[in-house]
Protein backbone atom coordinates (compact mmCIF):
# COMPACT_ATOMS: atom_id res chain seq x y z
CA UNK A 1 0.00 0.00 0.00
CA UNK A 2 2.90 2.32 0.81
CA UNK A 3 4.63 1.98 -2.65
CA UNK A 4 0.94 2.66 -4.38
CA UNK A 5 0.94 5.77 -2.31
CA UNK A 6 4.77 6.79 -3.14
CA UNK A 7 3.87 6.14 -7.15
CA UNK A 8 0.30 8.55 -6.85
CA UNK A 9 2.31 11.02 -4.50
CA UNK A 10 5.37 11.25 -7.29
CA UNK A 11 2.55 11.61 -10.42
CA UNK A 12 0.76 14.16 -8.35
CA UNK A 13 3.85 16.28 -7.65
CA UNK A 14 5.05 16.25 -10.75
CA UNK A 15 1.81 17.80 -12.20
CA UNK A 16 2.07 20.43 -9.49
CA UNK A 17 5.96 21.23 -10.30
CA UNK A 18 4.30 21.39 -14.13
CA UNK A 19 1.33 23.45 -13.61
CA UNK A 20 3.91 26.16 -11.09
CA UNK A 21 6.15 26.97 -13.94
CA UNK A 22 3.33 27.55 -16.47
CA UNK A 23 1.82 29.99 -13.55
CA UNK A 24 5.70 31.39 -13.42
CA UNK A 25 6.44 31.85 -16.87
CA UNK A 26 5.61 35.24 -17.76
CA UNK A 27 5.85 37.04 -21.05
CA UNK A 28 8.58 39.85 -21.25
CA UNK A 29 7.37 43.04 -19.22
CA UNK A 30 4.39 41.23 -17.34
CA UNK A 31 3.37 43.32 -14.34
CA UNK A 32 2.02 42.07 -11.09
CA UNK A 33 4.74 39.43 -10.85
CA UNK A 34 4.56 39.44 -6.86
CA UNK A 35 0.90 38.76 -7.33
CA UNK A 36 1.48 35.76 -9.87
CA UNK A 37 3.96 34.39 -7.33
CA UNK A 38 1.39 34.65 -4.09
CA UNK A 39 -0.75 32.34 -6.65
CA UNK A 40 1.50 29.58 -6.93
CA UNK A 41 2.74 29.51 -3.34
CA UNK A 42 -1.02 29.18 -2.67
CA UNK A 43 -1.58 26.68 -5.20
CA UNK A 44 1.45 24.54 -4.10
CA UNK A 45 0.37 24.71 -0.14
CA UNK A 46 -3.11 23.80 -1.19
CA UNK A 47 -1.22 20.48 -2.80
CA UNK A 48 0.58 19.60 -0.15
CA UNK A 49 -1.98 19.99 1.99
CA UNK A 50 -4.43 17.79 -0.20
CA UNK A 51 -1.85 15.07 -0.36
CA UNK A 52 -0.50 14.90 3.47
CA UNK A 53 -2.60 16.15 5.91
CA UNK A 54 -4.24 13.35 7.83
CA UNK A 55 -6.52 12.51 11.06
CA UNK A 56 -4.40 12.56 13.69
CA UNK A 57 -2.97 9.40 14.10
CA UNK A 58 -4.15 7.78 11.21
CA UNK A 59 -1.64 6.27 8.11
CA UNK A 60 -2.05 4.06 5.44
CA UNK A 61 -0.32 1.16 7.35
CA UNK A 62 -1.50 1.81 10.76
CA UNK A 63 -2.69 -1.14 12.80
CA UNK A 64 -5.55 -0.09 13.98
CA UNK A 65 -8.75 -1.36 13.21
CA UNK A 66 -9.50 -2.32 9.70
CA UNK A 67 -10.93 0.12 7.15
CA UNK A 68 -13.95 0.18 4.76
CA UNK A 69 -12.30 2.14 2.03
CA UNK A 70 -8.95 2.18 1.11
CA UNK A 71 -6.49 5.04 1.95
CA UNK A 72 -6.65 7.79 3.82
CA UNK A 73 -9.35 10.66 4.34
CA UNK A 74 -8.85 14.15 3.84
CA UNK A 75 -9.98 16.21 7.00
CA UNK A 76 -12.88 17.81 6.84
CA UNK A 77 -11.60 21.25 7.73
CA UNK A 78 -8.36 20.56 5.15
CA UNK A 79 -11.13 19.58 2.95
CA UNK A 80 -12.64 23.20 3.09
CA UNK A 81 -9.27 25.06 3.06
CA UNK A 82 -8.52 23.70 -0.04
CA UNK A 83 -11.70 24.30 -1.49
CA UNK A 84 -11.96 28.00 -0.31
CA UNK A 85 -7.99 28.24 -1.82
CA UNK A 86 -8.86 27.14 -4.85
CA UNK A 87 -11.42 29.44 -5.32
CA UNK A 88 -9.23 32.28 -4.58
CA UNK A 89 -6.66 31.25 -7.28
CA UNK A 90 -8.37 32.41 -9.95
CA UNK A 91 -9.40 35.69 -8.56
CA UNK A 92 -5.71 36.39 -8.28
CA UNK A 93 -4.80 35.09 -11.97
CA UNK A 94 -7.52 37.17 -12.99
CA UNK A 95 -6.54 40.25 -10.70
CA UNK A 96 -2.29 40.80 -12.56
CA UNK A 97 -3.62 39.35 -16.05
CA UNK A 98 -4.39 41.99 -18.20
CA UNK A 99 -8.05 41.15 -20.08
CA UNK A 100 -6.70 40.76 -23.60
CA UNK A 101 -4.03 38.03 -22.33
CA UNK A 102 -6.19 36.26 -20.09
CA UNK A 103 -6.61 33.45 -22.29
CA UNK A 104 -2.95 32.82 -22.82
CA UNK A 105 -0.89 29.68 -21.64
CA UNK A 106 0.60 31.99 -18.57
CA UNK A 107 -3.20 32.79 -17.87
CA UNK A 108 -5.06 29.73 -17.78
CA UNK A 109 -2.39 27.69 -15.92
CA UNK A 110 -5.04 27.73 -12.90
CA UNK A 111 -7.71 25.90 -14.95
CA UNK A 112 -5.37 22.53 -15.07
CA UNK A 113 -3.61 23.24 -11.39
CA UNK A 114 -7.10 23.57 -9.78
CA UNK A 115 -8.37 20.89 -11.42
CA UNK A 116 -5.70 18.42 -10.43
CA UNK A 117 -5.67 19.48 -6.34
CA UNK A 118 -9.68 18.67 -6.43
CA UNK A 119 -8.58 15.51 -7.95
CA UNK A 120 -6.54 14.83 -5.31
CA UNK A 121 -9.20 15.50 -2.58
CA UNK A 122 -11.74 13.52 -4.67
CA UNK A 123 -8.82 10.98 -4.67
CA UNK A 124 -8.82 10.97 -0.41
CA UNK A 125 -12.49 10.39 -0.40
CA UNK A 126 -13.96 14.27 -0.29
CA UNK A 127 -16.17 13.88 -3.29
CA UNK A 128 -18.44 16.53 -2.86
CA UNK A 129 -15.72 19.19 -1.88
CA UNK A 130 -13.90 18.09 -5.09
CA UNK A 131 -17.60 18.89 -7.05
CA UNK A 132 -18.49 21.61 -5.51
CA UNK A 133 -14.52 22.99 -6.52
CA UNK A 134 -14.87 21.96 -9.84
CA UNK A 135 -18.62 24.31 -9.70
CA UNK A 136 -16.78 27.20 -8.83
CA UNK A 137 -14.26 26.91 -10.90
CA UNK A 138 -16.51 27.00 -13.94
CA UNK A 139 -19.10 30.26 -12.60
CA UNK A 140 -14.95 32.31 -12.11
CA UNK A 141 -13.37 30.89 -15.36
CA UNK A 142 -16.20 31.38 -17.44
CA UNK A 143 -16.45 35.20 -16.00
CA UNK A 144 -13.15 36.07 -16.66
CA UNK A 145 -12.99 34.27 -20.38
CA UNK A 146 -16.52 33.26 -20.97
CA UNK A 147 -17.70 29.74 -20.84
CA UNK A 148 -16.71 28.30 -24.27
CA UNK A 149 -12.86 29.29 -23.80
CA UNK A 150 -12.94 27.81 -20.55
CA UNK A 151 -14.37 24.76 -21.22
CA UNK A 152 -11.10 24.69 -24.52
CA UNK A 153 -8.80 25.68 -22.70
CA UNK A 154 -9.03 23.08 -19.65
CA UNK A 155 -11.93 22.88 -17.79
CA UNK A 156 -13.39 19.76 -19.57
CA UNK A 157 -10.09 18.26 -18.42
CA UNK A 158 -10.52 19.10 -14.57
CA UNK A 159 -14.03 17.75 -14.89
CA UNK A 160 -12.82 14.94 -16.20
CA UNK A 161 -10.05 13.89 -14.16
CA UNK A 162 -12.29 14.60 -11.06
CA UNK A 163 -14.84 11.78 -12.53
CA UNK A 164 -12.40 9.15 -13.24
CA UNK A 165 -10.80 10.21 -9.64
CA UNK A 166 -14.36 8.71 -8.25
CA UNK A 167 -14.46 5.99 -10.23
CA UNK A 168 -11.40 4.99 -9.16
CA UNK A 169 -11.89 5.71 -5.84
CA UNK A 170 -15.02 3.62 -5.83
CA UNK A 171 -13.90 0.45 -7.28
CA UNK A 172 -10.59 0.66 -5.39
CA UNK A 173 -12.58 1.19 -2.19
CA UNK A 174 -14.67 -1.82 -3.46
CA UNK A 175 -11.93 -4.17 -4.08
CA UNK A 176 -10.04 -3.15 -0.65
CA UNK A 177 -13.08 -4.22 1.42
CA UNK A 178 -13.22 -7.45 -0.71
CA UNK A 179 -9.74 -7.87 0.05
CA UNK A 180 -10.74 -7.61 3.76
CA UNK A 181 -13.19 -9.86 3.98
CA UNK A 182 -10.79 -12.45 1.94
CA UNK A 183 -8.27 -11.71 4.65
CA UNK A 184 -10.46 -12.19 7.80
CA UNK A 185 -11.94 -15.57 6.42
CA UNK A 186 -8.45 -16.59 5.71
CA UNK A 187 -7.01 -15.85 9.44
CA UNK A 188 -10.76 -17.73 10.47
CA UNK A 189 -9.64 -20.60 8.28
CA UNK A 190 -6.25 -20.66 9.59
CA UNK A 191 -7.50 -20.14 13.39
CA UNK A 192 -9.99 -23.26 13.14
CA UNK A 193 -7.07 -25.34 10.93
CA UNK A 194 -5.12 -24.44 14.27
CA UNK A 195 -7.59 -25.54 16.62
CA UNK A 196 -8.51 -28.86 14.53
CA UNK A 197 -4.51 -29.59 14.99
CA UNK A 198 -4.63 -29.21 18.74
CA UNK A 199 -7.96 -31.09 18.67
CA UNK A 200 -5.92 -34.19 16.63
CA UNK A 201 -3.27 -33.68 18.87
CA UNK A 202 -5.03 -34.05 22.38
CA UNK A 203 -7.10 -37.01 20.78
CA UNK A 204 -3.87 -38.48 20.10
CA UNK A 205 -2.48 -38.04 23.19
CA UNK A 206 -5.32 -39.53 24.79
CA UNK A 207 -5.59 -42.94 23.20
CA UNK A 208 -2.10 -43.47 23.69
CA UNK A 209 -2.65 -43.11 27.68
CA UNK A 210 -5.71 -45.14 27.04
CA UNK A 211 -3.62 -47.79 25.86
CA UNK A 212 -1.34 -47.52 28.02
CA UNK A 213 -3.56 -47.79 31.29
CA UNK A 214 -5.87 -49.66 29.53
CA UNK A 215 -3.88 -52.07 27.87
CA UNK A 216 -2.83 -54.32 30.11
CA UNK A 217 -5.72 -54.79 32.24
CA UNK A 218 -7.55 -55.81 28.53
CA UNK A 219 -4.95 -58.02 27.62
CA UNK A 220 -5.45 -59.94 31.05
CA UNK A 221 -8.82 -59.92 30.34
CA UNK A 222 -8.59 -61.75 27.32
CA UNK A 223 -6.15 -63.92 28.21
CA UNK A 224 -7.72 -65.16 31.26
CA UNK A 225 -11.15 -65.69 29.91
CA UNK A 226 -12.43 -62.95 32.31
CA UNK A 227 -11.45 -64.58 35.25
CA UNK A 228 -9.96 -61.84 37.19
CA UNK A 229 -8.38 -62.23 40.48
CA UNK A 230 -9.72 -59.59 43.42
CA UNK A 231 -6.49 -57.70 43.29
CA UNK A 232 -6.83 -57.49 38.81
CA UNK A 233 -10.74 -56.39 39.57
CA UNK A 234 -9.77 -53.52 41.35
CA UNK A 235 -6.87 -52.53 39.14
CA UNK A 236 -9.51 -52.83 36.54
CA UNK A 237 -11.60 -50.94 38.35
CA UNK A 238 -9.06 -47.65 38.76
CA UNK A 239 -7.96 -47.88 35.16
CA UNK A 240 -12.01 -48.03 33.90
CA UNK A 241 -12.15 -44.73 36.15
CA UNK A 242 -9.12 -43.01 35.34
CA UNK A 243 -9.87 -43.29 31.96
CA UNK A 244 -13.26 -41.63 32.61
CA UNK A 245 -11.40 -39.17 34.40
CA UNK A 246 -9.27 -38.12 31.22
CA UNK A 247 -12.20 -37.82 29.29
CA UNK A 248 -14.55 -35.23 31.60
CA UNK A 249 -11.65 -33.35 33.17
CA UNK A 250 -8.26 -33.68 31.41
CA UNK A 251 -7.36 -30.40 32.71
CA UNK A 252 -8.17 -30.55 36.22
CA UNK A 253 -5.71 -33.20 36.59
CA UNK A 254 -1.90 -33.49 36.99
CA UNK A 255 0.06 -36.31 38.79
CA UNK A 256 -0.40 -35.13 42.69
CA UNK A 257 -4.25 -35.14 41.49
CA UNK A 258 -4.17 -38.10 39.66
CA UNK A 259 -2.70 -40.27 43.12
CA UNK A 260 -5.01 -38.80 45.26
CA UNK A 261 -7.98 -39.83 43.34
CA UNK A 262 -6.64 -42.98 42.86
CA UNK A 263 -5.86 -43.41 46.47
CA UNK A 264 -9.23 -42.61 47.49
CA UNK A 265 -10.36 -45.39 44.78
CA UNK A 266 -8.35 -47.53 46.35
CA UNK A 267 -10.19 -46.83 50.16
CA UNK A 268 -13.44 -48.03 48.24
CA UNK A 269 -14.94 -43.94 47.66
CA UNK A 270 -16.53 -42.87 44.68
CA UNK A 271 -14.55 -40.13 42.86
CA UNK A 272 -16.97 -38.68 39.90
CA UNK A 273 -14.78 -35.63 37.80
CA UNK A 274 -16.75 -32.94 35.74
CA UNK A 275 -15.16 -30.15 33.82
CA UNK A 276 -16.95 -27.48 32.02
CA UNK A 277 -14.37 -25.14 31.09
CA UNK A 278 -14.18 -22.90 34.27
CA UNK A 279 -10.35 -23.15 34.15
CA UNK A 280 -9.44 -23.01 30.39
CA UNK A 281 -8.80 -19.66 30.96
CA UNK A 282 -6.41 -20.01 33.92
CA UNK A 283 -2.42 -19.19 33.98
CA UNK A 284 -0.40 -22.32 34.20
CA UNK A 285 1.02 -20.87 37.75
CA UNK A 286 -2.53 -20.48 38.86
CA UNK A 287 -3.76 -23.61 37.56
CA UNK A 288 -0.61 -25.47 39.73
CA UNK A 289 -2.06 -23.88 42.53
CA UNK A 290 -5.49 -24.92 42.36
CA UNK A 291 -4.88 -28.46 41.24
CA UNK A 292 -2.58 -28.42 44.47
CA UNK A 293 -5.14 -27.44 47.08
CA UNK A 294 -7.82 -30.14 45.05
CA UNK A 295 -5.27 -33.04 45.95
CA UNK A 296 -5.04 -31.87 49.41
CA UNK A 297 -8.54 -31.77 50.15
CA UNK A 298 -8.83 -35.08 48.23
CA UNK A 299 -5.89 -36.68 50.56
CA UNK A 300 -7.69 -35.35 53.96
CA UNK A 301 -11.56 -36.31 53.28
CA UNK A 302 -13.17 -39.70 53.99
CA UNK A 303 -16.22 -38.88 52.06
CA UNK A 304 -17.33 -42.37 50.01
CA UNK A 305 -18.67 -40.54 47.17
CA UNK A 306 -17.11 -37.18 45.93
CA UNK A 307 -17.91 -35.23 43.37
CA UNK A 308 -15.40 -32.56 41.37
CA UNK A 309 -16.91 -29.65 39.01
CA UNK A 310 -15.56 -26.75 37.48
CA UNK A 311 -17.78 -24.48 36.18
CA UNK A 312 -17.60 -20.46 34.74
CA UNK A 313 -17.85 -18.98 37.86
CA UNK A 314 -16.01 -15.23 38.37
CA UNK A 315 -14.89 -16.17 42.20
CA UNK A 316 -15.23 -20.38 41.88
CA UNK A 317 -12.59 -22.36 40.07
CA UNK A 318 -13.62 -25.49 41.54
CA UNK A 319 -16.41 -27.07 44.17
CA UNK A 320 -15.87 -30.28 45.75
CA UNK A 321 -18.87 -32.09 47.34
CA UNK A 322 -18.49 -35.22 49.74
CA UNK A 323 -21.08 -37.42 50.74
CA UNK A 324 -21.04 -40.70 53.43
CA UNK A 325 -24.15 -42.35 53.44
CA UNK A 326 -27.31 -41.61 55.91
CA UNK A 327 -28.09 -45.16 55.70
CA UNK A 328 -27.31 -48.34 54.09
CA UNK A 329 -25.78 -47.84 50.85
CA UNK A 330 -25.28 -44.17 49.02
CA UNK A 331 -28.70 -42.44 47.68
CA UNK A 332 -29.24 -39.01 46.81
CA UNK A 333 -30.33 -38.24 50.83
CA UNK A 334 -26.88 -39.03 51.87
CA UNK A 335 -24.75 -36.66 54.33
CA UNK A 336 -22.67 -34.09 53.21
CA UNK A 337 -19.85 -34.40 55.03
CA UNK A 338 -17.40 -32.09 52.98
CA UNK A 339 -18.12 -29.06 50.69
CA UNK A 340 -15.31 -27.22 49.44
CA UNK A 341 -14.62 -24.09 47.07
CA UNK A 342 -11.25 -23.56 45.75
CA UNK A 343 -11.15 -19.89 44.77
CA UNK A 344 -9.96 -19.17 41.67
CA UNK A 345 -6.37 -17.14 41.55
CA UNK A 346 -6.12 -13.60 40.73
CA UNK A 347 -2.99 -11.94 39.31
CA UNK A 348 -2.21 -10.33 42.72
CA UNK A 349 -2.03 -13.67 44.61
Amino acid sequence: MRSVRRVFDTIALAFTAYFAVRGLVRPEGAVNMPLAVVAVALYLVLTLIALYVEYAGESGDSGGPPRERAGTVLPQWAAFVVLAGTALIPLLVAAYTPPDERTASHATWYLGAVGAVLTIVCARHRPIHAWIGIGILTLESSLAIGLGPALGLGLVGSAVWVAIAQLLMVFTDRAYRDTARLAALQQATSAWQASQAVRRLERRRRVQYALAVAGPVLSRVIASDGELTDEERTTARLAEGRLRDELRGARLLDDDVRDAIAAARLRGATVTVFDEGGLDDLAPEHLDSVRHELADTLRQTDAERIIIRTAPDPQVAITIVGRSPGGDGLTDEDDVQLWREVQRPTAAQ
